[in-house]
């Protein structure tokens, strides 16, 4: 039989791994939760419409990376690859539009088909906060300064820059997708494959080719900013003086993009120079267009998502979780006793372990192994002067302490 093995793009997250990621979640809901946003979990598998719809059917997330397959029913499923075409059903179909502004805050695992690399899986995990029904430019510079927040409070900000840009307005967008259609279709027999994929569905995508020849001629492309409308000049202004406001340093990237349909006016993305090519550990904008695209009233709303994964890489190793204290049963007649006494001293809030089977030499290895802090033994003797004998693991000492003043004991371990 071969051997069985998590699929290619997966991984387990063990114990340390697990409490990094539980770590970045915990960091940005509480955050989150200071800045008045509320936590929503969606379903990991929608109708297939809710992302094929909004993201849009030539995008390479659609057409190449969703998980989309059809259930018993017959009704076509696919496993969610971001979070916010999901978050803004759900507001359509709980009917929360009366209720704006609202403010969500999620994190759960996402799924793409895509060529794994260095803190980017198949199944992947993010961290998203969306803010609806806000236009103001106020908006945007406070989920990006919440983003700043969070990054701070896990210790990475400091490995971060802001990069920012604007996408305009409709007005904006059509006058310079027309340029870029243009100047590109003159260097046509030098742009990559992909690139000439895109240059009839989604020419703004080509400014964020990886391709070094792409990257050569996109250099000379239009300046978004030449076509920009002045009330998309003057929501921009707006957005960088309130970042500005806040001490919050960025920088300009005109040739950032974001890569879905939905987005307009600002795009931002934190990037660090610790994860290699895979820099990008949070990003999003605003999106004006998604809820009537969707089906529902012209909505604004700007939100981002951040990178478990990268973010889980990036943080100090986390506090270990408290060393435990082992209860040590010597002989059958203290078998029971030993299990009430380890329930009883988890109600108190201690970490216990109880050893199954084995003699006291084996326990006590199994006890080194743990890094107990303590081993509680209690044998026949203990049982009938109703005391525990008390190993100091760290200093090496014994003494016997009365069961009824064990709690007490246990209070003045480091």
């Amino acid at each position: 039989m071969a051997q069985l093995q998590a699929v290619r793009g997966t991984q387990d997250l063990l114990p340390a791994e697990a409490r990094r990621h539980r770590t970045v979640i915990e960091t940005a809901r509480k955050i989150a939760e200071r800045y008045g946003f509320g936590e929503i979990a969606t379903p990991i598998f929608e109708f297939t419409e809710v992302f094929s719809r909004p993201i849009g059917e030539t995008t390479d997330v659609v057409s190449k990376e969703m998980y989309t397959f059809k259930d018993r029913g017959g009704e076509e499923i696919t496993l969610r690859p971001e979070y916010t075409a999901g978050i803004a059903r759900a507001v359509l179909s709980n009917g929360l539009t009366q209720a704006t502004p609202l403010k969500f805050f999620g994190a759960g695992p996402m799924f793409r088909y895509e060529r794994p690399q260095k803190g980017r899986y198949r199944q992947f995990h993010q961290i998203d906060a969306e803010l609806i029904g806000a236009a103001q430019p106020q908006a945007d510079v406070e989920v990006i300064a919440m983003g700043a927040a969070i990054l701070d409070e896990l210790g990475v900000l400091k490995s971060c820059r802001l990069e920012l840009n604007t996408l305009g307005d409709t007005e904006s967008r059509t006058a310079y997708r027309a340029a870029l259609v243009e100047y590109f279709t003159r260097h046509l027999d030098k742009l990559s494959d992909d690139s000439r994929d895109r240059l009839g569905r989604n020419p703004l995508r080509i400014l964020d080719s990886k391709d070094e020849g792409d990257k050569a001629i996109v250099a000379d492309a239009p300046a978004f900013s030449a076509y920009l409308t002045d009330p998309a000049k003057a929501f921009f202004d707006e957005v960088k003086r309130g970042l500005d406001a806040l001490d919050i340093a960025y920088e300009l990237n005109p040739r950032l993009v974001r890569g879905l349909d939905y987005y307009c006016h600002t795009a931002f993305e934190f990037i660090t120079t610790e994860l290699g090519s895979q820099g990008t550990v949070l990003g999003g904008g605003r999106y004006d267009g998604l809820m009537a695209m969707m089906g529902g009233p012209a909505l604004p709303a700007v939100g981002w998502a951040g990178g478990i994964e990268r973010l889980s890489m990036l943080i100090a190793e986390p506090p270990a979780p408290a060393r435990p204290i082992a209860v040590i049963p010597v002989g059958e007649a203290a078998e029971l006793e030993a299990l009430k006494l380890t329930q009883r001293l988890r109600g108190l809030g201690h970490v216990v372990d109880l050893g199954y089977s084995g003699n006291v030499g084996k326990r006590m290895k199994r006890a080194d192994k743990i890094e107990a802090r303590v081993a509680l033994v209690l044998g026949e003797d203990e049982l009938a002067r109703g005391a525990v004998t008390f190993r100091d693991l760290d200093a090496g000492s014994q003494e016997e302490v009365p069961l009824d003043g064990l709690a007490e004991r246990l209070k003045g371990l480091a």
